[in-house]
C-alpha cells in the first residue's frame, strides 16, 4: 500500500509540473497572465497590479486582491464565449433524474437562452448589482441557469444545500441579506420525499418574525406539485393535501416568467474583485461561515484546475456526484467545467439507488470520461462487492477523482483496481470552501499516485507545516498545515461578514492557516525532487 503507482496516463510530465509550478510562484504575474488571456476582460488597465495583499495586522487591513482594476463577466466567459468558438451545439449538461426515469440534455446555445432569460426575470423584480438571491434547489438544470443568471446581471447567489433545515436555510438568508428566494415544489432523494416548497415556506415566516423581507420566492415546478390556493377556470380556489402552499403576494411559477421573458440579456460588467458568490460551510467544525468567492481570481482558478487536475481534453464528459451546495460542484460541476467547453453529468439522486449499478450504468450510457466522487461514496459502493462495478464495461472512463475528506488506501485501491481497472490514474484532493479549488492535488501522469496521499501543491501554492508554537517545520514534519502566500481563488473579506473575514485566516508573520493537521513525507522514490516543495503531502485527522 505505501508503494508508488505509475499512472499509465502520460499527460503532463513531472518536470513540466515543476517547471510549471516554478514559474506560477516565482513569476506570478507573468504565469497568471497567459491564463488571463484565454478570456475576455471588457476593461484591462494598461498596468495591471495581478496581486496584492497583507496578512499582516500591524501594517494595515488584511485583504487579498487579484486582478484589481479589470473588469469581465462570469456568464459570458463560460457561455457566450463557448458559443462564439462554435461550441454552442454542444451538450452542456446531461442531467439524471433520482429515479433514473428521466434524462434530459441541454446545449450551450439553449443554456445561454435559458441564462438570459432568468436573467431578465430577475431584472423585472428589480434585483441589479450586488443583490443576494438565495437558491435552494436540488442538483438540476435550472438551479445552474439560476447561479448564472446571477452572475450575468452582478447579482451575488448563494446555493444553499437542499438537506437543510427551515432554520438553516432561514439563518443563511438572513446572514446573506438575500431578497429573492428560488427554490422548487419537492424532489425525491432515493424514495424519501424533500418538500422543498414547504421548508421554504417555512423559513420565509422565520424571516419575516426576524424583520428580514425576501419579496419574492420563485419556484420551479419540477415535481408538478398542484398549487393550493390558486384559483380554477371557475374561479374557484384549488386545494390538495399533497399540493404545496402558493401565496400568490410573494409566489411566482418558474414557467409564467420564463415563457414571457426577452433571450437576451447584456451582460453587466464587472471588476474582477467584485462578488460572484457566498457559499455557507457546513457547519460540522463550527458555526457555518458565509464564504465570499470574487470574479476574475475564481475565473482563472475554476478554469486552469479543471483543466490540470483532470487532464481535460476537448469533448470529454464529466461526471461529479457532488451535490451544487457544496464548493466542488461550484467549482468543477459548474465555473470551471463550462470555462473548459466541457459537457457535465448533474446527477440529483443517490449511489445506490434504485441499484448499485446506478452509477456504473450512467458511465457507460453517457460515455464518461472523467469520474469524480467522495471517499465516503467509494466505501458505500465497496461494500456491496465488485460485480455491480464489473456488469458495466466502463470503458470510456479516463481518469478517477476523489475529495472532500481523506481517502483510507483501501478505498483508494479498491477505487484503482476495480472501477478504473488500473488504467484510470486517480487523483485525490485537497482544498476547502475558503480556497476555492485544490490547493494540493495529483496530476494524471505527472504524479506518481500513493494511496492516500494529495501529492503536491497546485501551481501557485505554496505550503509550509508549522508546530503548536508556530514555528516552520522543515523536511518531513506533522504539524499545522500553512499556506504562504493567498491563492488566486482565496476567500475575501466582506462588509457584510467582518467576524468571518480574512482576518480568522491569519496566524503570524503573514501566513495563512489551515484548519486540519497534515504530515510532509519524503519522496519513497528517486522519481520526485527531493526540493522541500516537492515532499508528498497528505491530512491527517
Amino acid at each position: 500500500m505505501d508503494s508508488e503507482i505509475v499512472s499509465p496516463i502520460i499527460a503532463l510530465e513531472l518536470y513540466e509540473y515543476t517547471k510549471l509550478y516554478q514559474k506560477s510562484v516565482s513569476d506570478p504575474e507573468g504565469f497568471w497572465m497567459e491564463i488571463a488571456n484565454h478570456f475576455f476582460w471588457k476593461r484591462w488597465p494598461q498596468e495591471v497590479e495581478v496581486v496584492s495583499y497583507n496578512f499582516d495586522v500591524t501594517k494595515g487591513p488584511v485583504c487579498v486582491k487579484w486582478l484589481d482594476g479589470c473588469q469581465t463577466n462570469m456568464s459570458y466567459n463560460v457561455l457566450d464565449l463557448c458559443v462564439n468558438k462554435g461550441l454552442g451545439d454542444r451538450v452542456a449538461y446531461y442531467w439524471e433524474s433520482n429515479d433514473d426515469k428521466s434524462h434530459k440534455q441541454i446545449t450551450y446555445n439553449e443554456l445561454l437562452r435559458d441564462v438570459c432569460k432568468f436573467a431578465n426575470v430577475l431584472k423585472g423584480l428589480g434585483i441589479k448589482r450586488g443583490d443576494r438571491v438565495a437558491v435552494y434547489m436540488s442538483v438540476t438544470i435550472e438551479l445552474v441557469t439560476v447561479m448564472l443568471a446571477c452572475a450575468r446581471i452582478g447579482a451575488i447567489h448563494s446555493v444553499i444545500f437542499a438537506g437543510f433545515s427551515a432554520e438553516a436555510l432561514a439563518d443563511r438568508i438572513i446572514d446573506a441579506n438575500c431578497v429573492v428566494l428560488v427554490t422548487s415544489d419537492g424532489a425525491f432523494r432515493a424514495n424519501k420525499f424533500i418538500p422543498l416548497k414547504s421548508i421554504a415556506d417555512s423559513a420565509l415566516n422565520l424571516c419575516q418574525r426576524m424583520k428580514h423581507k425576501v419579496m419574492a420566492c420563485i419556484v420551479n415546478p419540477h415535481l408538478n406539485l398542484n398549487r393550493n390556493n390558486v384559483k380554477d377556470v371557475n374561479n374557484n380556489c384549488i386545494n390538495d393535501n399533497s399540493g404545496i402552499n402558493w401565496n400568490p403576494n410573494v409566489d411566482i411559477l418558474w414557467t409564467d416568467v420564463m415563457a414571457n421573458a426577452c433571450d437576451y440579456c447584456e451582460p453587466e460588467w464587472m471588476e474582477a474583485e467584485d462578488p460572484l458568490f457566498i457559499l455557507y460551510t457546513s457547519g460540522s467544525t463550527g458555526k457555518p461561515k458565509g464564504i465570499v468567492h470574487t470574479i476574475g481570481g475564481y475565473l482563472l482558478y475554476s478554469y486552469i484546475t479543471f483543466k490540470y487536475v483532470f487532464n481535460y481534453t476537448d469533448g470529454d464528459v464529466f461526471f461529479s456526484t457532488a451535490d451544487l451546495g457544496w464548493m466542488a460542484a461550484h467549482t468543477f460541476n459548474v465555473y470551471g467545467a463550462l470555462a473548459n467547453g466541457c459537457s457535465v453529468v448533474l446527477f440529483e439522486g443517490t449511489p445506490v439507488y434504485p441499484n448499485p449499478g446506478r452509477l456504473w450504468h450512467i458511465i457507460d450510457r453517457l460515455g464518461v470520461n472523467i469520474f469524480y466522487t467522495a471517499p465516503t461514496t467509494i466505501r458505500s459502493l465497496m461494500r456491496f462487492g465488485d460485480q455491480y462495478v464489473k456488469q458495466y464495461s466502463r470503458q470510456s472512463l479516463k481518469v478517477l477523482g476523489t475529495a472532500g475528506e481523506p481517502i483510507n488506501p483501501e478505498a483508494w485501491q479498491w477505487f484503482w483496481d476495480v472501477v478504473g481497472d488500473r488504467r484510470c490514474p486517480v487523483v485525490d484532493n485537497y482544498w476547502q470552501t475558503e480556497t476555492g479549488g485544490p490547493m494540493i492535488t495529483c496530476l494524471p501522469g505527472a504524479t506518481p499516485m500513493k494511496p492516500g496521499s494529495a501529492t503536491l501543491p497546485f501551481f501557485g501554492v505554496i505550503p509550509a507545516i508549522l508546530d503548536s508554537e508556530g514555528r516552520e517545520l522543515e523536511g518531513p514534519a506533522v504539524g499545522q498545515l500553512v499556506f504562504k502566500k493567498p491563492a488566486i481563488a482565496s476567500r475575501r473579506s466582506d462588509s457584510r461578514f467582518p467576524s468571518k473575514s480574512l482576518r480568522d485566516l491569519r496566524l503570524t508573520s503573514g501566513i495563512v492557516l489551515c484548519t486540519h493537521r497534515w504530515t510532509r513525507c519524503e519522496p519513497s522514490s528517486g522519481t520526485l525532487p527531493t526540493h522541500n516543495r516537492h515532499h508528498r503531502w497528505g491530512c491527517r485527522r
